[in-house]
């Protein structure tokens, strides 16, 4: 059984939130602040047993910030579920929940009251003035006729669900900020106390445990120190709580009895230079590393058992504290289990490893609200583009998921000069303003295309690449670092989504009289004495106040080769890499370049 759909409207910065599941791992992702959190807590609105009914009770800065609470609304939360038929646990959870043919819903609904809604609908009262302490308050639903995406405030949505109809699907949520260490050491905390809970112990084995410590406690009040003590701190506890008040009192272990054995029982750790150490001495990241592992074998050992009707673990930002191997080797683990886990994460490790249909993202569109989507479906994507965005979204590509604004470029040498070149000529600091330069190591900018638009991802992207045109071709007028209005790569503009192409290579349209500098200190680095001796002499005559254009341009063509030339024989990127030390000399930047990030960097 798995969460297959997700429909939030009015809660937080969700004005209306309709995504769709897959089993297995779900990864949201998203920059800061474009309600990850509020998205898992809207999931354990509708079907965590364990949250208190004090959470449930929204207040006012829980409502979607464009909605007037005097007036009759509604926050709804709906879970789809399906694939729960195989399971006999399942199939009685969805019971009454039911839509249709193995799809059931639970709801969770925050509207005025029963009694409010026929005064309203009496024509009693009018529905104004109304107040969210007063006169709102929350349901738990299942099925129902309506689709919760379109459901009137005053509609019905299927019928009410008591509590104690959840508590067989267990909501597992781990916290960004989170303690593991402190929840491993606390007995009614840890999933130790679980997992012993879950495992079927004999009665012999239990009666053996309980007497193995009566005779631990029984050594212990034998010895005369101990004994001592205990008679001092009864003494004192007589003289100061009088004798009317008096106990019994001594030293031992644990309350001899199985349920406080399992409660007095702690994880004991040991390395190559430590033995038997509890999780205080441990670091941040194994912690976590084992408070989710102990997890997931409950989770197991419960899904083995007749009690369980569905898991779901929540996780905020799996990455916390862990060495990006381990971000990975987690995830992977997580993607073998047969219940649904939905993370929030920023780690590139974990999204350059998730598959591409695993993702819903999360984007600030232009009226403050979250919109979000499954990339893979918004964008209309082909299986075979699907499957190439599996294969290049790595640690470095998928960086485009979490940005504000993205520019895609070809490779790295784009990657290494643009936006010191940028923050240099422009004096604008691309991270600053959300842009984050994305090499795609090709010219296959289709696929990437398709995934920015009003129906997809609503974020800025530009794609700036070469025309590749032999210079002879180029038509009168025309510089070697203008944006083709024709350009020749097959995308679609629209008002998220602009191409900006120079008609030759990056290196030559890159070569004005303001670069020269630059290059002639990378080409000194690279020890090309005749490329030095002619980019000094170009930079020489470019400088003499009786050049006319037909001359300069007759250098810079000369000098668009060379550095083309060196580039080539030193590898693009290396090249452009020794460049970017030298920005500093550079005071000219290509007008393409300059036109892309004024469009960038546009509100």
């Amino acid at each position: 059984m798995h969460i297959s759909r997700i429909v939030i409207r009015n809660f937080h910065n969700f004005r209306h939130l309709d995504v769709t599941l897959r089993p297995g791992v779900t990864c949201l992702v998203g920059e800061n602040n474009t309600g990850k959190t509020n998205l898992l807590r809207a999931i354990r609105l509708a079907i965590d047993a364990n949250l208190s009914s004090q959470y449930r009770r929204l207040l006012e800065h829980d409502i979607h910030s464009g909605a007037d609470l005097s007036k009759p609304l509604q926050v709804v939360v709906s879970l789809e579920f399906t694939d729960y038929k195989d399971s006999v646990n399942g199939t009685a959870l969805m019971q009454g929940c039911e839509v249709s043919e193995d799809i059931a819903r639970i709801h969770y609904r925050f509207r005025p009251r029963r009694d409010i809604i026929e005064d309203i609908e009496a024509e009693e009262m009018d529905g104004s003035g109304l107040s969210i302490t007063e006169d709102y308050h929350f349901q738990i639903t299942g099925g129902g006729e309506k689709d919760p995406a379109t459901v009137s405030w005053n509609e019905n949505l299927g019928q009410s669900l008591r509590f104690e109809h959840l508590q067989a699907f267990l909501v597992e949520a781990l916290p960004a900020l989170r303690d593991v260490g402190q929840s491993l050491r606390n007995s009614y905390e840890s999933p130790l106390g679980r997992i012993l809970n879950a495992t079927d112990i004999g009665e012999e084995d239990k009666k053996a445990l309980v007497k193995i410590m009566q005779q631990a406690n029984a050594s212990i009040e034998s010895q005369s120190t101990f004994s001592e003590t205990s008679d001092a701190i009864k003494k004192a506890f007589s003289a100061a709580s009088g004798e009317a008040f008096g106990m019994g009192i001594k030293l031992g272990m644990a309350d001899p009895s199985f349920a406080s054995i399992s409660r007095s029982l702690k994880v004991l750790l040991s390395n190559n230079r430590l033995e038997d150490f509890e999780v205080v001495r441990n670091g941040l990241g194994l912690n976590n590393i084992l408070y989710i592992s102990m997890l997931l074998e409950y989770f197991e050992r419960r899904s083995a058992s007749t009690r369980s009707a569905g898991q779901l673990l929540l996780i905020e930002e799996p990455e916390a504290h862990l060495h990006p191997q381990l971000q990975r080797v987690l995830y992977t683990t997580l993607a073998s289990k047969p219940f649904q886990s939905i993370l929030s994460t920023h780690s590139t490790h974990i999204s350059s490893l998730a598959p591409f249909e695993s993702f819903i993202t999360l984007s600030d569109d232009a009226a403050k609200e979250t919109k979000a989507c499954n990339p893979i479906l918004t964008a209309k994507l082909s299986e075979k583009e699907a499957g190439d965005l599996d294969r290049y979204l790595d640690a470095t590509r998928s960086t485009l998921l979490y940005a504000r604004k993205v520019l895609l470029v070809e490779g790295p040498a784009e990657l290494f000069l643009i936006p010191v070149l940028v923050k240099k000529i422009m004096g604008i600091d691309l991270d600053r303003h959300g842009i984050t330069v994305v090499p795609i190591y090709g010219t296959h900018f289709g696929s990437y295309a398709k995934l920015f638009g009003p129906d997809a991802l609503p974020k800025k992207c530009v794609i700036l690449c070469d025309g590749d045109m032999p210079p002879e071709e180029l038509g009168d007028g025309m510089d070697e670092d203008e944006a083709l209005v024709n350009f020749t790569i097959d995308v679609e503009e629209n008002d998220f989504l602009q191409v900006y192409q120079c008609p030759v290579t990056f290196e030559r349209a890159l070569t004005l009289k303001g670069t020269l500098p630059m290059f002639l200190k990378a080409v000194e680095e690279c020890e090309y004495p005749q490329s030095v001796t002619k980019i000094r002499d170009a930079i020489e005559a470019l400088d003499e106040e009786e050049i006319d254009s037909d001359d300069e341009k007759k250098i810079l063509d000369k000098m668009r080769q060379v550095v083309l030339a060196a580039a080539k024989r030193y590898s693009k990127a290396r090249f452009a890499q020794i460049a970017s030390k030298y920005v500093s000399e550079a005071t000219e930047i290509p007008s393409y370049i300059e036109a892309a990030v004024d469009w960038l960097v546009e509100e």
